[in-house]
């Protein structure tokens, strides 16, 4: 089965085979986001720290 479905879509069987186990592990959604992320770094380095702040605080209330 996957060497018919490697042929059909013109790749490697490997190939195949770690596509498949990064959909099922959910790495494909990381770079997916990544693809779509239009902040530079020091917007990203804002975004990260107010995440950071935001929990601790939560940590703290608890």
């Amino acid at each position: 089965m996957v060497k018919v479905r490697a042929a059909r879509e013109g790749k490697g069987e490997s190939e195949l085979i770690e596509e498949a186990i990064r959909q099922r592990l959910g790495l494909d959604l990381f770079e997916k986001l990544w693809q779509r992320n239009t902040l530079d770094e020091s917007q990203a380095m804002a975004l990260a720290l107010q995440a950071q702040h935001s929990d601790r605080k939560r940590s703290t209330n608890k």
